[in-house]
């Protein structure tokens, strides 16, 4: 079960799961606490889990004020100090990566480890005009399930596509009740589309695991490389066969992958 917690100005809905050492995950563009299921479902045995609807998504409001992905971290670490959680290993997946990175430059005391799942440092000129076509794409496609159908496209593997998960994925997003907006979604993207981490990410001295797909698109390979090589003694892994999000499409595989890492940097957990 869930609850809105207050984060500074902000109620945001939270939910938790488990026992052990703490885990905060902060998901991308849209993504809610469920997105994160198969975490909850295969490592709630080992840790406390914690995951939290942005602001503008799911259950949580958007606020009149600009949205910057400063805001977003900030509201990361007011959810953990609302928790009484003095710090935890931090995960991340797309624009919930870029949130991560600020959220250890911001508030390092809060951070024990970080994984990165499809992250960059800054856009590439290739990966902006990507994310302008979803802007657009989501105010003009003809119905929900239109613009799900093309965003999909570049989010989940063509295997994912032929053998029904991502036609599961949809008809699921489409009975969500609480639905984001068009001009939230934009408000969302729009504060990624010039923030730029890469000088600052040799201050990060928390562990750190970089996670890409070999077959993603958008976050691609050399873009979460480059985030590695310029965090401190970081992890880089290439998941070949798969594309923006293998913690929904392999979570076994994902799920044992981190697991290995928290134990390595937490002996004992």
């Amino acid at each position: 079960m869930g609850e809105h917690v207050r984060a500074g100005d902000l109620d945001i809905w939270t939910e938790q799961a488990g026992q052990g050492p703490d885990i905060l995950l902060i998901g991308g563009l849209g993504d809610t606490v469920e997105s994160w299921r198969f975490q909850f479902d295969g490592l709630s045995d080992r840790y406390r889990l914690i995951a939290f609807d942005n602001r503008g998504a799911g259950r949580t409001a958007m606020p009149d004020d600009p949205v910057s992905v400063e805001m977003m971290a900030d509201d990361a670490a007011e959810v953990l100090r609302a928790l009484d959680v003095p710090s935890a290993h931090v995960a991340g997946f797309s624009g919930g990566s870029v949130i991560a990175q600020e959220l250890a430059l911001r508030h390092p005391e809060l951070v024990r480890s970080l994984v990165l799942q499809s992250t960059w440092t800054v856009m590439d000129p290739y990966f902006r005009s990507w994310l302008l076509f979803i802007r657009w794409l989501v105010e003009v496609a003809p119905s929900e399930r239109e613009f799900l159908e093309g965003f999909y496209l570049d989010i989940y593997t063509p295997r994912a596509h032929n053998d029904g998960t991502v036609d599961q994925f949809i008809e699921e997003v489409l009975a969500f009740p609480h639905k984001q907006s068009a001009m939230d979604v934009q408000r969302f993207l729009d504060a990624f589309i010039g923030h730029d981490t890469a000088d600052r990410l040799p201050e990060i001295a928390a562990p750190t695991l970089v996670l890409a797909g070999g077959r993603d698109t958008t976050a691609r390979p050399p873009l979460g490389r480059a985030v590695a090589e310029r965090i401190p003694h970081a992890w880089f892994e290439i998941m070949e066969e798969e594309a923006h999000q293998p913690f929904q499409e392999v979570p076994d595989e994902w799920n044992n992958r981190v697991d290995a890492f928290w134990r390595d940097v937490e002996p004992g957990s």
